[in-house]
Parts: C-alpha cells; sequence; structure tokens
C-alpha cells in the first residue's frame, strides 16, 4: 500500500494514518517514509504488513535452506496466476481430482493451463519457498496418488526444486496404508534422501487418509489412503 503526501499537512497525514490503522488493524503494520529532496517536497509511506511478513515459509519451518524455484517462475508465468500461484495450484489440484479439498475459490483466479501436468503441479505445490501451510501439501499428496502420474518425472523434478522431504514423507506414510501404491513406491526405491533439521513440520499421518471410527453397526474403524479421484 502506497500514499504519496505532497505538501501535506499534519492533519492530512493522520488522516492517512487512520486509514490504514482501519485496513490493516492497529499494531499490525510497519511504516516506511521515503523523504524527497528540497526541490520536491513530499513523502511517500509504504505500509508493510506484519502479519504476511511474520508467516514463515515451509523451508524455514523445515530449517532447510533457501531455493529459488525456476518451476515457480514458469508456472505463474504460463498459468498467468504471478502472486497468487500457490491459490491456484490448490485449485486445479482440485479440478484434477484432490477432491477431498474441494472448496470455493476465487472465480478471479486464472483457469487450468493444459500445458501444466500433474508432476509439475504436485511438484509446486511443496515449495519450500511458500508460506507454511499443511493444506497444500495435504492437496499434492491426494493429486500425486494417482498410477497415472510419471514416477520417472516426479523424481528428476522433486531433486531439482529440492521437495525430496516431502515427497518421501508422504511416500513414507503411503507405504503403511498403501505399500503397493504408485508413484509412492518408485520413490521410497527411487529418491535419494535428503535430511532436514525439523520434519516434525510435516504432515501427520492422520492428515493424509481417510478415517471412518466404528460404525452404528459396530463395525471396526477402517482407513484408508487419500487417492486421486480419477
Amino acid at each position: 500500500m502506497l500514499a504519496n503526501l505532497r505538501r501535506s499537512s499534519v492533519p492530512e497525514i493522520r488522516q492517512v494514518l487512520e486509514l490504514i490503522d482501519q485496513f490493516f488493524g492497529q499494531n499490525s503494520w510497519w511504516l516506511i517514509c521515503d523523504v524527497s529532496t528540497e526541490s520536491c517536497p513530499s513523502v511517500t509511506l509504504r505500509v508493510v504488513d506484519l502479519k504476511e511478513q511474520s508467516a514463515p515459509t515451509l523451508a524455514q519451518k523445515l530449517g532447510d535452506t533457501a531455493h529459488v524455484s525456476g518451476l515457480a517462475i514458469r508456472l505463474a508465468r504460463v498459468s498467468g496466476a504471478g502472486d497468487r500461484l500457490a491459490e491456484w495450484l490448490l485449485k486445479v489440484a482440485v479440478e484434477h481430482g484432490a477432491h477431498h479439498y474441494e472448496r470455493d475459490f476465487d472465480p478471479a483466479l486464472p483457469p487450468d493451463n493444459p500445458a501444466v501436468s500433474d508432476e509439475q503441479i504436485g511438484v509446486a505445490l511443496c515449495l519450500g519457498q511458500h508460506r507454511y501451510a499443511l493444506d497444500q501439501l495435504r492437496v499434492a499428496a491426494q493429486l500425486l496418488s494417482s498410477p497415472r502420474v510419471d514416477a520417472e518425472r516426479l523424481c528428476q523434478l522433486a531433486i531439482h526444486e529440492r521437495v525430496e522431504p516431502v515427497l518421501l514423507h508422504i511416500a513414507a506414510i503411503a507405504e503403511k496404508f498403501a505399500p503397493d501404491d504408485e508413484p509412492w513406491a518408485n520413490l521410497r526405491r527411487h529418491l535419494r534422501p535428503r535430511r532436514v533439521p525439523r520434519a516434525d513440520a510435516l504432515p501427520h499421518w492422520t492428515r493424509l487418509v481417510s478415517y471412518t471410527g466404528i460404525s452404528s453397526h459396530g463395525g471396526p474403524p477402517h482407513t484408508d489412503w487419500l487417492r486421486r479421484r480419477e
């Protein structure tokens, strides 16, 4: 948010600050002033939302090193989503079969792009540069839980985009509930582990399955791996 105050009076500046408080909430923003030269007296106020700035990324939660993703740059461009890439990825993943996470999405988001593969969508949802949001990883797990996913291509993308810890975490949980399912069995065999300090920040197994409690007829609880709807 920018406000340019050229030759403004103190009351005018106070009015702008009150509007900022109403918009962002009190004590939730930084104010940065850029003062011009004497020949062009003006003040530019740049507001930084502290809630956005303080939200950690997935990489930070894992204690991992920062990575600038070439995949994210390409997808933001070809999809037309720009800085709303994470929202667009969630939307198209649900449309591609991650039905457990159906919700209403902003109709202003760009439509699906057939040139973007499921492997790219799934890996992009797991990128460390995104703000920490476990739903993105859960959606990726269901989207990629399909024999139609190219396991070799997925491995290559995982290494290139440094998401091995996330995908192998999902693959290890899949082994308990769907040991023969692809592409997870292939990943366990061929994707070399890359350790991160805080793997406990990744989804608990209960968040990647459908769990049915004791039925009304007294049947035992039932746990199913969340596969993609084809």
